[in-house]
């Protein structure tokens, strides 16, 4: 690798790790959960951003890194509603391949890779993974005491996440306002035409 993808990389990692900063939920005074609702620029989709928790010590000391998100994308045409469990994972040593997500009795889940980067292999490599597993609504509506999701890696590494059940109320109750919000606007335009 030259110093041009190194700079690149390095560059990357950092507006990704910006990126992600400004999707920092803020927790008010007396540590209620607030879940970010973001509209996308097409305004077709609502993004909801649950509170990140670490899963890991933050990888050199760097904030948001190792964490893990509950997030949901609403369609606002069909009211469709896609739930994931977001994980970030910075490590050195071996390059883990996270691959698979499963729910605690067994059952799988569906995975979604989305990002992969060695970081650096000067001093021994190290690397930063993105993914997440697809939360059945239904699952979510149904583990008010929390839910715990286990991702396996090609390497044979497995990592547990344990999603407390607040963390999943205040997601689905800040959907749930969104939707009782939208609904006399959506009433309104499927009447126009």
């Amino acid at each position: 690798m030259n110093w041009r993808q190194r700079g690149f990389i390095t560059t990357f990692l950092a507006m990704a790790l910006a990126s992600c900063a400004q999707l920092t939920p803020r927790a008010p005074a007396g540590g209620v959960l607030v879940t970010e609702a973001r509209e996308d620029s097409s305004h077709r989709f609502i993004s909801f951003i649950g509170p990140k928790a670490q899963h890991a010590p933050a990888f050199l000391g760097i904030p948001q890194t190792n964490f893990y998100c509950l997030r949901s994308f609403v369609d606002r045409r069909t009211g469709e509603t896609a739930h994931q469990l977001y994980v970030t994972d910075s490590y050195f040593g071996a390059e883990r391949g996270w691959n698979a997500a499963r729910e605690s009795s067994g059952g799988p889940l569906t995975f979604v890779a989305i990002g992969h980067d060695e970081i650096s292999c000067d001093a021994g490599c190290s690397y930063v993974e993105e993914f997440a597993a697809n939360l059945p609504e239904s699952t979510l509506r149904t583990s008010p005491d929390g839910l715990t999701v286990t991702f396996s890696a090609r390497s044979g590494d497995e990592k547990t996440i344990v999603l407390p059940g607040d963390r999943i109320t205040a997601q689905l109750a800040a959907i749930d306002a969104s939707r009782i919000s939208a609904q006399p606007v959506a009433a309104e335009r499927s009447t126009a035409h």
